[in-house]
C-alpha cells in the first residue's frame, strides 16, 4: 500500500480550476526541492499534476465549483514521494480506463486517455479507491 513509512504528509486544498495547476505544481515543487528531487523525475511529477489536476478541474464537479486536495508525502526509507489527489466529484476511476492503442497513428486513435498512460508508464505505481464521497487518486515515484 503506498503511504506506510511516511515520515511527513503536507496537503494543500484549491478550488478545482485550471488556473490552480501552477499552484499546486509550486507547491509539490517547492517540497521536491528540499528533497533534492532529481530534475528529471520532478519534470516526471509536473506532468502527472498538470495531467491528474487537470482533470479534476475539467470533469470532476462538471458545471459546479468544487474543491481538491493535493497531499504530498515523503517515505525517507524507501525514498519514495506519493501525492494523493482527493475530489468530491463525480466518481471516477482513470485506472480502468484503456490504455490507448500507440501503435495507431494519431489521426487513427480515439481522443483521450494519452495522459492518463503516460502517468502510469512514469510514475512507479498508481492506484485509485472511491472513499466517503470522494475519489482517492495516489502516484508514487522513488526519488533514487
Amino acid at each position: 500500500m503506498i503511504g506506510e513509512g511516511v515520515i511527513e504528509m503536507k496537503e494543500l486544498t484549491v478550488d478545482a480550476v485550471v488556473g490552480n495547476i501552477e499552484t499546486i505544481t509550486d507547491f509539490v515543487n517547492a517540497e521536491l526541492e528540499l528533497l533534492d528531487c532529481p530534475l528529471k523525475i520532478q519534470i516526471q511529477i509536473d506532468v502527472a499534476i498538470d495531467e491528474l489536476f487537470g482533470n479534476i478541474a475539467h470533469y470532476a464537479y462538471g458545471h459546479i465549483k468544487g474543491k481538491a486536495t493535493v497531499q504530498i508525502a515523503f517515505d525517507e526509507a524507501e525514498r519514495t514521494v506519493t501525492l494523493t489527489f482527493i475530489d468530491s466529484g463525480t466518481p471516477f476511476d482513470p485506472l480502468k480506463k484503456a490504455d490507448p492503442d500507440t501503435t495507431l497513428s494519431a489521426k487513427e486513435r480515439r481522443i483521450g486517455g494519452l495522459g492518463i498512460f503516460l502517468v502510469k508508464k512514469t510514475m512507479d505505481h498508481m492506484e485509485y479507491r472511491y472513499q466517503d464521497g470522494h475519489n482517492i487518486l495516489s502516484i508514487m515515484k522513488k526519488l533514487g
